[in-house]
């Protein structure tokens, strides 16, 4: 039996790397999703690709995952189409990075708006309609909201998934009496299509905190939504408030 039969799915961010797997996958195990993306070429490869796979998919791009209206008119039109809505998976993020005496206010804020803020939308304008299902939510954190980074400065990107986790644990609370899950995910290193050059040529401080890792090797965007997969089925219906990190076990060094 498929994990996700007749759930209405909805992602964001599912032109490219993790989004797209997740739309694959989400749909490979029986969900009608419903994604967005900003680019409208990636988002019509992503439609392209699943329904050849056999998969029951629909898409609206460009959808700018910022701008409150934008998503909220995508999400209840995902759920006028499909009759409701019972997962919420907030994939999309854009970073922005720098040192914290080099950063520029403008980049802080666009972070903080990218990464935490879209969370905050998406979820603001799904609400009703979980609540109508006790519907799941998925967000996608990361260990550099967990503990510092050292590879690299991540001041807004650490702050911002910081908040997401936070969020999350927030939002487990608030929608436990509707029936409301919530979870967040947290990977380390992923690679995707625009991470891959970072991979094909790691600079030292990265390869050495690649080295450490437990597992011995960086992530792929699969070992994510496999995680999510099981959260947002009927099988993890006791599991909410968790930040669960995917890392290949790279965070328990420290």
């Amino acid at each position: 039996m498929r994990r996700l039969d007749g759930k209405v799915a909805a992602i964001t961010g599912i032109g490219a790397g993790m989004g797209r797997e997740a739309a694959r996958r989400f749909a490979a195990e029986g969900a009608k999703v419903v994604g967005c993306d900003i680019d409208v070429e990636g988002l019509e490869e992503t439609l392209s690709i699943v329904r050849s796979e056999g998969g029951e998919i629909s898409g609206s791009a460009p959808v700018d995952a910022g701008d409150p209206a934008a998503v909220a008119a995508w999400i209840d039109g995902a759920a006028s189409t499909y009759g409701g809505l019972d997962i919420l998976y907030n994939n999309a993020s854009i970073q922005r990075f720098g040192a914290i005496d080099e950063i520029s206010v403008e980049d802080w804020e666009f972070a903080i708006d990218m990464e935490l803020n879209i969370v905050f939308y998406a979820v603001r304008a799904a609400w009703k309609h979980l609540k109508e299902r006790g519907g799941v939510i998925v967000n996608i954190g990361s260990i550099a909201g967990t503990r510092g980074v050292e590879f690299m400065p991540q001041n807004a990107h650490g702050a911002a998934k910081a908040g997401v986790i936070n969020l999350t644990q927030q939002l487990a609370v608030e929608g436990g009496p509707h029936g409301i899950r919530a979870v967040c995910i947290s990977p380390g290193f992923v690679e995707t299509p625009a991470t891959k050059f970072l991979v094909d040529s790691p600079p030292p401080p990265l390869k050495a905190t690649w080295d450490r890792i437990p597992l011995q090797r960086v992530g792929r965007p699969d070992d994510v939504v496999n995680a999510a997969v099981f959260l947002a089925s009927d099988e993890a219906t006791w599991i909410t408030g968790i930040n669960l990190v995917v890392d290949g076990g790279g965070s328990v060094l420290g």
